[in-house]
């Protein structure tokens, strides 16, 4: 793609065209190229709030065969930038996997991904249908039918724009010399910020401070990839039931205070770390905080008067400003409310502060360091100089107005001074009013303040006995049995009473102004004091999670290792002692793992639960296990659902195919591969011979995978391959009655085979009431081909082979388990060595 030539200029209010502002506006091509499926279907269910979709994200794809995408996301609530470039596959699932985590409201692309003649705004409810010519677009349009995607003219893909844009906007903190250095040379991520800033000064009419907003560009490759389906049937940051349901993983670690932690959280879950260092000094914090009850408990309770206060929002709300701003007093009493905030959050910060000091962990000193900036000691000096302290936040009624009303200190403006008199005076009058009339009617009249419209008057049903009320009062209303109405003179009053308000604020905000302007010379301490506080928060939550359910800490290695491991979600919703803990073990030498068992012996609950461990381990939290050690994934690939894709007109079967095609696409020797139940939407055998086929390209890329399925020939034909292993959920035979079903499911996860003298089918047949010499014949013959079968592996040399095989393989990667990760004394290894030889001859012996 040519680098544009034209100058950076800003651009005329009549320089973007856009679609139709319908959220269904693209529709699947039907003539043009044909989209490819993918592991995306569309359930219905978002795994965010349309309260949290506040992200207006700018794409632009290369045109070269590498589908480098420059990325550009912007929190319009927050102030927080992200860029990146990524180098993705034909599917876009890295670009719209970084989409979900950004949730978009707004997308934008240049004017070249449509259509010419769907570059302008379509006629309202003409009800036209834009046609794409960027595959990606497509993608966009199917997967956040719900985000209106505009375009932008190609001129404004600028390099050097974006770049002057993050020179000019980006805050000055320590990250800053990094984020330059590192989207110097990225093309796409650049052109893609400067349409971003373009779109948001002339369509958005909002304009930035300089140094005022937290640019980053984020490295894809730090992190574990996880596409939305998987989010949403592993239940990760939302129930896939019910939405206001708190069963899922967030809303199991979620013991957040701050909505800056919520968001961090809610990130880290959908894209864990994988750099080992973050992880390990994550996990320390997490442990001090759990030795340490008092530490504990003092930075609990310094988080506490934050709760629900958002430092990041109310930096970027100061920060910002209207383009084509009037003089008004609702800005005015917003910024007004707001400084009042950020001076509460403030305040708090050396509570913060004195909490952490004297850690062992260097996690929490680095954040003690964050929060102890003396320009957060400055922003504090100025804020108390201008505000009265003994006024806080408001919180609402008319209790919010005064403490708007006299947030700033007298004489400071000599006007504002009486316009505060005036204020007092009327509402004195109004008070006096209300006093008046209560005792000429007898009546114990009440005051109640509401929001736009002033004072009204207010009296229980009970009290008026059923008469009706005197003459002079208006607009009688009867709301949740109490009387509610008004007077002309209350109108009169509330009038010049609203007139000295909006003068007041007028005038508070004329300070409050130039106090934004000399807290903005520091606003990076802001910024870094908000990303402590949010990775305390969320470091305290860990902790308190892992205290009242007894969690440990994992380890990181390249062995998957398990012990005694639950499920998170299960163990809040079922009765304390009732889970059954399951173990896992994955190595090089047993990567692919086949399991198998009845309906409802807990098969998807093991995979789920083993995911979600794993993600916990990733995000840096203890985990519910006695052990547990993790490899570093790349990614979590996953085919868990077998459900029809109505919205795509896919058939089951057809699902399961876009999925597995999505895995095998992206599967590497550092992936963790769920499959469950492959191949059901087809026939029996073509279901074997697909599975098979599927099993056999796994193993080959090597990702730890497991693999659930019905189909007990798998275990035949993949026996030739020595790093496949054969697991099965315990079933206990019990006497036959007409009231069960003649075995009990233990959910727990054994090594071999499945038993194949059970026979589960049988037992379903004797429910039938089948006679007894036609299930003794069944039986007869079921175990004789099992005999057969199992006479015939033994004497098969292919057999044989594939046992030396993985003999071989376990001596190899025991060795190096010893050599890398042993802690023992020497003694102690040799003899360990000895008795692990004694049992490799044993072994081939056998074989």
């Amino acid at each position: 793609m040519s680098r544009p030539t034209t100058a950076y200029s800003r651009p005329t209010t009549g320089a973007y065209s856009r679609p139709a502002t319908t959220a269904n506006y693209y529709s699947r091509p039907t003539t043009a190229h044909s989209r490819p499926p993918t592991a995306r279907p569309q359930t219905g269910v978002s795994t965010i709030a349309p309260t949290e979709r506040t992200h207006v994200i700018a794409l632009l794809e290369g045109r070269g065969v590498s589908r480098e995408i420059g990325f550009a996301a912007l929190d319009r609530d927050t102030g927080s930038v992200v860029l990146l470039q990524i180098a993705d596959c034909q599917t876009y699932v890295k670009t719209l996997h970084q989409m979900h985590l950004h949730y978009p409201t707004t997308v934008l692309v240049p004017d070249t991904f449509l259509s010419a003649s769907d570059a302008a705004f379509a006629p309202s409810g003409s009800g036209k249908r834009a046609a794409a010519t960027s595959l990606l677009v497509e993608y966009i349009a199917e997967e956040f039918p719900d985000a209106q995607i505009e375009t932008v003219g190609r001129k404004y893909w600028n390099d050097g724009g974006g770049l002057e844009f993050i020179l000019q906007l980006c805050v000055e903190n320590t990250e800053r010399a990094g984020t330059i250095l590192a989207v110097s040379n990225k093309y796409y991520a650049l052109s893609a910020a400067c349409a971003l800033f373009k779109y948001v000064e002339a369509k958005l009419n909002t304009r930035f401070a300089a140094s005022s907003l937290r640019i980053r560009y984020i490295p894809v490759e730090g992190t574990m990839m996880i596409d939305r389906e998987t989010a949403l049937n592993l239940e990760l940051v939302g129930n896939i039931n019910s939405k206001r349901s708190t069963h899922s993983l967030f809303g199991t670690l979620n013991h957040t205070y701050t909505p800056m932690a919520t968001r961090l959280l809610r990130v880290n879950i959908l894209s864990p770390i994988l750099v080992q260092p973050s992880l390990d000094a994550r996990l320390d914090a997490v442990e001090e905080l759990i030795n340490s009850e008092d530490r504990f408990t003092q930075l609990r309770a310094s988080l506490k008067p934050m709760n629900k206060m958002d430092l990041d929002k109310l930096i970027v709300s100061l920060a910002s400003s209207e383009a084509k701003e009037t003089l008004s007093a609702k800005p005015a009493s917003q910024r007004v409310s707001q400084m009042l905030n950020l001076r509460n959050v403030v305040t708090q910060l050396p509570e913060v502060r004195k909490a952490l000091e004297g850690s062992r962990s260097q996690l929490l000193n680095i954040l003690c360091d964050m929060v102890s900036d003396e320009r957060l000691d400055t922003i504090e000096r100025l804020i108390s100089a201008h505000l009265n302290e003994e006024i806080s936040a408001p919180k609402g009624g008319i209790g919010a107005v005064n403490a708007k009303v006299y947030a700033i200190k007298s004489q400071r403006n000599r006007l504002l001074d009486v316009a505060r008199e005036t204020y007092k005076e009327n509402v004195g009058d109004i008070y006096q009013l209300n006093r008046d009339l209560s005792g000429t009617h007898d009546l114990p009249l009440t005051l109640v303040y509401r929001e736009g419209s002033g004072f009204v008057f207010s009296l229980k049903a009970s009290e008026l006995e059923g008469a009706e009320l005197p003459p002079g009062f208006v607009d009688v209303v009867k709301q949740k049995g109490r009387w509610v109405f008004s007077s002309m003179d209350l109108k009169k009053m509330n009038a010049r009473m609203k007139d000295a308000l909006d003068e007041t604020l007028l005038f508070s905000d004329k300070i409050i102004q130039d106090l934004v302007a000399e807290i903005l010379v520091n606003i990076g301490a802001l910024y870094k004091a908000s990303e402590a506080v949010a990775l305390v928060d969320m470091l305290l939550s860990f902790a308190h999670v892992s205290i009242i359910r007894s969690y440990i800490r994992p380890e990181y290695t390249d062995t998957l290792a398990i012990k005694g491991g639950r499920h998170p979600i299960l163990e809040v919703v079922q009765p304390a002692g009732s889970l059954v803990a399951n173990d896992v073990y994955s190595d090089s030498s047993s990567s692919f793992q086949i399991i198998q068992g009845p309906n409802m012996s807990g098969k998807s609950t093991y995979l789920r639960q083993l995911a979600l461990l794993t993600i916990m381990s990733m995000v840096g939290c203890f985990v519910p296990a006695q052990y547990a050690s993790i490899p570093l994934f790349d990614a979590l690939l996953t085919r868990l659902s077998n459900d029809d894709d109505l919205e795509r007109s896919l058939s089951t079967f057809a699902s399961e195919m876009a999925g597995t095609a999505m895995i095998l696409g992206q599967a590497t020797e550092r992936s963790l591969v769920l499959v469950d139940e492959l191949g059901r939407g087809t026939s029996p055998r073509e279901g074997v011979g697909i599975s098979c086929a599927i099993a056999e390209a796994l193993v080959k890329a090597k990702p730890r995978v497991f693999f659930v399925t019905h189909y007990s020939e798998l275990s035949t034909l993949l026996a030739k391959h020595p790093t496949v292993v054969n697991l099965h959920l315990s079933v206990q035979r019990t006497p036959q009655s007409s009231s069960n079903f003649g075995m009990i499911f233990r959910y727990k996860i054994v090594d071999g085979l499945s038993e194949q003298h059970t026979h589960y089918g049988l037992e379903l047949a004797r429910l039938a009431d089948l006679p007894e010499e036609i299930l003794q014949e069944g039986a007869r013959v079921a175990a004789r081909l099992d005999e057969l079968q199992k006479r015939q592996e033994e004497e098969s040399e292919g057999s044989r082979i594939a046992l030396r095989r993985k003999v071989l393989l376990r001596l190899r990667t025991q060795l190096k388990q010893a050599l890398d990760h042993s802690t023992l004394a020497d003694d102690d290894l040799v003899d360990y060595l000895k008795r692990f030889h004694g049992d490799i001859a044993r072994a081939f012996v056998h074989v």
